[in-house]
């Protein structure tokens, strides 16, 4: 019996950081994407906070001479596949080094000096 129009079956729900699609397959290509080679990416969505982060890390590398490309990440579950929960996030070489902000550009600068050395 219905009560109050609510159902006495219990829908599922996926609690799921990618929306439900943790299939094996989709999880594998996060994690080789996660360990191919080194470079600089941004995870998040695409927002004007992630947007800013890619724009700030651009121009630190700019000013640092260092010719390297900025990977934006969108996938979920590559982004999971760091262990990032909040976003934006900057990744080097491999290494979450900042998530949840956005980081100004001699912020990063000082980040990439510390970790490229």
């Amino acid at each position: 019996m219905a009560l109050f129009g609510k159902k006495n079956k219990k829908e599922e729900t996926t609690s799921c950081c990618c929306g439900g699609n943790c299939d094996p397959e989709s999880m594998a290509k996060a994690e080789t994407a996660k360990s191919e080679g080194t470079g600089v990416k941004v995870l998040g969505s695409g927002c004007a906070k992630c947007n800013q982060l890619e724009e700030a890390t651009k121009a630190a590398l700019e000013k640092l001479g260092m010719d390297t490309a900025v990977d934006h990440v969108t996938d979920f579950s590559q982004i999971a596949a760091y262990g990032v929960m909040t976003t934006p996030a900057l990744v080097i070489d491999g290494k979450v080094v900042s998530y949840g902000k956005v980081l100004k550009t001699d912020e990063v600068v000082k980040i990439l000096q510390k970790v490229r050395g």
